[in-house]
């Protein structure tokens, strides 16, 4: 009995958590006609409550098409987005990897003291270190360009935590063992280093995508020509009067998150779990 009790309420939990993609999902389904009647409360600028349906009455896939084919600004910006999110990621791949593993494995001058000042940076919010970047990056000629959203991502410290908690858990003798049959640093950390940690790389990498995908604040601070938003400013534009395609477009947003968030779930998890870790 109590099993089922059990079953019961977290069914009840993830029904009102999933509920409002479920919410955009039948949104995006609805004629204008039925939407306009469910959100004329709010649409016309009045009072009152929005009224809303499980089930549209007359489903169709008109916004879709709309946000598909005939919304060259929502390609426009997707492709900013994919863009975006490509170079941040292979940017930390090339420069996060290595230095986790240094960090992890490698002993030198100050490596508690660089690494703690990594954390303090990691425990910062965008809000108190935007002007600063602001100010860097326009001497460097970046403002409005998207160097100026990739190239502080590609440097951020929270993926080389991330990789440094599992690059901690290869255990030394392996190392050890490796370099006396003559392997040099660089085989050990391509042969021995990333197949074993590859799980925190994944871990960061999913992390990485889930952030940089709905990034905000920071196109907002540093990308001035609309031609360069990415995706996510894409909805704030939308009017209420276009609510069908705001539903449409959010959903259409959120199939690759939701796709890369299940294929490494696994490995989010496990990233989770080392974050939490404590030194």
């Amino acid at each position: 009995m109590r099993k089922k009790l059990t079953v019961i309420v977290l069914t009840l939990f993830a029904f009102f958590m999933s509920y409002p993609i479920l919410f955009l999902l039948v949104g995006s389904v609805m004629s204008q006609r039925e939407l306009q009647d469910n959100l004329k409360q709010i649409l016309s600028g009045g009072f009152g409550y929005a009224s809303w349906s499980i089930f549209p009455r007359y489903p169709t896939l008109k916004f879709f098409v709309e946000t598909l084919i005939d919304s060259p600004d929502f390609f426009l910006m997707f492709w900013n987005s994919v863009k975006l999110v490509v170079c941040i990621l292979g940017g930390q791949l090339l420069i996060g990897v290595p230095a986790a593993w240094g960090f992890a494995k490698y002993k030198f001058p100050f490596k508690k003291i660089i690494f703690l000042i990594y954390i303090i940076l990691m425990m910062m919010p965008f809000q108190v270190t935007m002007l600063s970047n602001y100010l860097v990056l326009n001497n460097m000629k970046l403002i409005d360009m998207h160097a100026s959203i990739i190239l502080p991502a590609v440097f951020s410290t929270f993926p080389i935590f991330i990789m440094y908690r599992f690059f901690c858990g290869i255990p030394d003798s392996i190392i050890e063992s490796a370099k006396i049959d003559g392997a040099s640093a660089l085989l050990v950390f391509t042969k021995i280093g990333l197949p074993l940690g590859s799980a925190g790389v994944i871990s960061a990498m999913v992390l990485g995508f889930l952030e940089y995908w709905n990034l905000i604040e920071k196109p907002l601070a540093f990308l001035k020509t609309k031609a360069l938003w990415p995706l996510s400013l894409y909805l704030p534009n939308i009017t209420l009067n276009e609510a069908g395609q705001a539903f449409a477009a959010s959903i259409i947003t959120l199939i690759p998150a939701i796709l890369v968030f299940f294929g490494g779930q696994d490995y989010l998890e496990q990233g989770i779990v080392a974050a939490a870790s404590k030194e």
